[in-house]
């Protein structure tokens, strides 16, 4: 049984990224499970503000000591920010995924493609199941 933190306000896609719905914005990052897998994380790239993503796209890469993982994006939207902070000390994705470690924060195209990610609980069994 796992013991990563699965916060209920959260989606969460089976690529390991969460998202936190703000109207029509919202902020993506890793999860507790994805950043636990990847261990000690080196280096993180991210995209720039005003890129534009669908859904299930690629839109940076975390690195650890261990693998290489891109990041995709959970809905479609336009990038209005992005944290800096942690491409400069990507550590942060291991110690705080939820709160420092946030990745990017989006402008949703489409609200109603969160209706495909899991709630906290999908997610959890999802984990417990690999």
């Amino acid at each position: 049984m796992g013991t990563w933190k699965v916060p209920d306000n959260l989606k969460y896609a089976k690529t390991d990224e969460w998202l936190l719905i703000e109207g029509d914005t919202g902020t993506v990052g890793i999860t507790d499970y994805a950043q636990d897998a990847l261990n000690d994380i080196v280096f993180l790239e991210l995209p720039s503000v005003g890129d534009t993503f669908e859904v299930g796209t690629s839109f940076g890469v975390v690195e650890s000591v261990k693998a290489a993982s891109d990041l995709t994006m959970p809905v479609s939207g336009t990038v209005t920010a992005v944290n800096d902070a942690a491409v400069d000390e990507p550590e942060v994705l291991n110690t705080d995924p939820f709160e420092g470690g946030w990745l990017v924060k989006i402008k949703i195209d489409d609200a109603s493609q969160a209706d495909a990610l899991l709630d906290a609980a999908a997610y959890a069994e999802f984990c417990e199941s690999r």
